[in-house]
């Protein structure tokens, strides 16, 4: 029995269950929710700074030259992605109502994360500098791609002239915030980097913990905002189903079609991670600007259940795939 649940159950997956419902039924008030965002900001800009010391410049740029592992994150991020997104908002309206509906076409327009992307694959030994690039430059087009998508495809979007403004902002935040502390990880990186290498706990730990406190940080955001309360239970469980599939539709594409790109396995889990997430640091202050406030909180709903889930499904993904041999 002991072997069996070693082999099944991960204790992260299991801890990050407990955070998230900890999240939920813990009311955090203003002043705390601020310590809780500023942690979750230091945790992501130490997660950088490791990986910008871990990575040797030689992989940065191999990655960034590895045109077939970046098209193909662009490709499923921007175009597969918002495809599939318009047949699911079509074919669900009848069953949880327009504005969910058009909450998953925004989901599927929104770029990929950037630090569990980074995370999962490097847990799941894979390509990490290509994620690291792949990831980024989804969300620096993204500031520019998903206002304009948004525009295009939901004719009933508003706000359009304040998503130039988010634009500038978000691009601020990835290169302040990610981009920075990487390039100083990597000026650093002769005299630290085998250090580092040599410690594979510390990041890892570092991995697993900023996952841990940007899932607090935004579930108990989404709570405290009310975004839960106007949303029944049947359309929770819908959604829930409705963002299982479309993750194993995307998660089935980004491998299989590494696979039909000649993509060694430590590309495809880097094109697996990238391709298939979608981003709520990103997709719920973008929500808030193009969008009305009445309709931003519906639309946000999606973004979260599947961020979660996605979280979920990918952490035992990444355990899986580093056990290979």
């Amino acid at each position: 029995m002991r072997r069996v649940l070693s082999r099944w159950v991960d204790p992260f997956v299991v801890t990050l269950v407990v955070v998230m419902v900890l999240a939920l039924v813990v009311p955090v008030g203003p002043g705390a929710q601020r310590v809780v965002d500023v942690a979750a900001d230091v945790a992501v800009t130490i997660l950088f700074l490791v990986y910008g010391a871990r990575l040797s410049t030689r992989e940065v740029w191999a990655g960034l030259r590895n045109w077939r592992l970046q098209g193909g994150i662009l490709v499923a991020t921007y175009v597969v992605f918002p495809l599939l997104g318009l047949v699911v908002a079509w074919a669900i309206t009848p069953l949880v109502g327009a504005p969910l509906a058009a909450g998953m076409l925004y989901l599927s327009l929104l770029p990929s994360t950037v630090q569990s992307s980074v995370a999962f694959t490097s847990v799941a030994r894979g390509n990490v500098a290509g994620a690291i690039c792949g990831a980024t430059v989804s969300n620096v087009l993204g500031m520019v791609l998903t206002p304009l998508l948004v525009l295009w495809l939901m004719t009933d979007a508003e706000g359009s002239g304040g998503a130039a403004g988010h634009g500038l902002d978000g691009l601020q935040t990835v290169l302040l915030q990610l981009l920075l502390p990487f390039v100083v990880g990597q000026l650093l990186q002769p005299w630290v980097g085998g250090w580092v290498r040599a410690r594979r706990w510390l990041t890892l730990s570092v991995d697993r913990g900023t996952i841990l406190v940007v899932v607090f940080s935004a579930v108990a955001a989404a709570s405290s905002a009310g975004v839960w309360a106007g949303t029944s239970g049947w359309s929770i469980v819908a959604l829930l189903v409705v963002s299982g599939v479309v993750l194993a539709i995307m998660l089935g594409l980004t491998w299989w079609g590494g696979a039909a790109l000649r993509l060694p396995v430590e590309d495809r889990i880097a094109l697996l991670m990238c391709g298939s997430k979608k981003s709520l640091a990103t997709g719920l202050p973008m929500a808030s600007v193009l969008f009305p406030v009445a309709a931003a909180g519906v639309i946000a709903v999606p973004v979260i259940i599947f961020h979660q889930l996605q979280l979920v499904v990918c952490a035992v993904l990444a355990r899986r795939l580093a056990l290979r041999d």
